[in-house]
């Protein structure tokens, strides 16, 4: 078993995971507030949240299930440094049933289906695709060090993250540092998103005069999948529009018959076979829905080209996490202190340093 690197908990960087271990469809949002209707609605649906916090000695014990629906996935966390990846996968795992995981993870949840959480955890500990990918955004170290790696202290920071998934009309938090799943409750009509807000704000609050670090990131359908799949419905809606058209002697431009062959081509026999017309459309207004349907197709298109562009974003900021910076950074001070200005400019970081802490010092005692 080797060791899993600390990753950062950001959007990109988890996106980028999960489609690296075979996930299709799937993206990570970050959530600034689940009470943002807007937002939330934006990117529906959602398939499980990740809650990012800083973990101690002193959190309190919760209240465990030791027997629960053998069909819910829970591991515990034997991995140090893998509470990300593994908050992940227990919403992934959950919910393969409306997200395409891959072979690979469908292949390990069938091996795993009979084992107990310890073993669970042992199990994602062998998964060398998994932990290949985590390492992969491993920052580059400055300095390699023969000794281990130093284990963390009381004054260093440590975060933890666990996963709210919702299964069966329950809503579960699942954190592999405990010993079983936790239940917050029951929901109806798909609305758990009301139930973890609560769990999630009361978390917060508690902690809050010690800690003002959270981040909350939800696993949700990839837009530009979404886009394409509402594109291919507007398509056989105008197709059917057409053919109304047609059949009752309705004029159309060049365009629009352009249009309607590009689609005939476009489209299977099968999928043809799917459009219907609404009852309502008469010969008055069909051109004027398939203008309406133009428009909401060129809507989604936008869509589409701005997840693009968000998406190159990533890629881009995943190459710099990843690239080592500490050659060039050293080539720049050798270079510095052969012009002879690096005493300089120590100096001057120095004195900076001293005037900001002055100034924090007098904020202080205005307070």
């Amino acid at each position: 078993m080797g060791d899993w690197c600390t990753i950062e908990s950001d959007p990109g960087v988890f996106t980028e995971l999960i489609r690296g271990i075979g996930v299709k469809g799937v993206q990570v949002e970050e959530v600034y507030s689940l009470e943002d209707q807007q937002l939330i609605q934006q990117i529906q649906p959602i398939y499980g949240l990740v809650f990012l916090f800083k973990w101690t000695d002193k959190l309190e014990k919760r209240e465990c299930l030791l027997n629960y629906d053998n069909e819910l996935f829970f591991a515990n966390q034997v991995i140090q440094n893998a509470c990300a990846t593994q908050a992940l996968l227990a919403i992934l795992l959950n919910k393969d049933d409306q997200i395409d995981i891959g072979e690979d993870l469908k292949n390990f949840k069938t091996f795993t289906a009979t084992l107990d959480p310890q073993m669970k955890g042992l199990a994602i500990s062998n998964q060398e695709n998994i932990q290949r990918v985590h390492n992969s955004f491993s920052r580059p170290e400055p300095f390699i060090f023969t000794q281990s790696k130093k284990k963390a202290t009381e004054n260093d920071d440590v975060f933890h993250f666990v996963s709210f998934v919702p299964h069966k009309g329950k809503l579960y938090e699942l954190d592999g540092l405990q010993q079983g799943p936790i239940l917050l409750g029951s929901y109806e009509n798909d609305d758990w998103l009301t139930l973890a807000t609560q769990e999630i704000n009361a978390r917060i609050l508690k902690y809050s005069q010690d800690e003002v670090r959270f981040n909350l990131l939800a696993l949700t359908i990839d837009k530009r999948y979404q886009c394409q799949n509402n594109i291919k419905q507007l398509e056989l809606q105008k197709l059917g529009l057409y053919q109304y058209a047609k059949d009752n002697q309705v004029e159309l431009d060049a365009m629009q018959e352009s249009d309607f062959a590009d689609l005939n081509a476009k489209l299977s026999e099968q999928e043809k076979l799917a459009t219907q017309v609404d009852a309502q459309v008469n010969k008055d207004i069909v051109l004027v829905k398939i203008a309406d349907i133009n428009d909401q197709i060129a809507q989604q298109k936008i869509i589409i080209e701005e997840e693009e562009y968000k998406f190159k974003k990533y890629e881009v900021e995943n190459v710099r996490r990843r690239h080592n910076y500490i050659p060039f950074i050293v080539e720049l001070f050798r270079q510095t202190a052969k012009k002879g200005k690096l005493a300089e400019l120590i100096e001057k970081a120095k004195q900076k340093k001293k005037e900001k802490a002055q100034s924090q010092q007098q904020q202080q005692k205005k307070n």
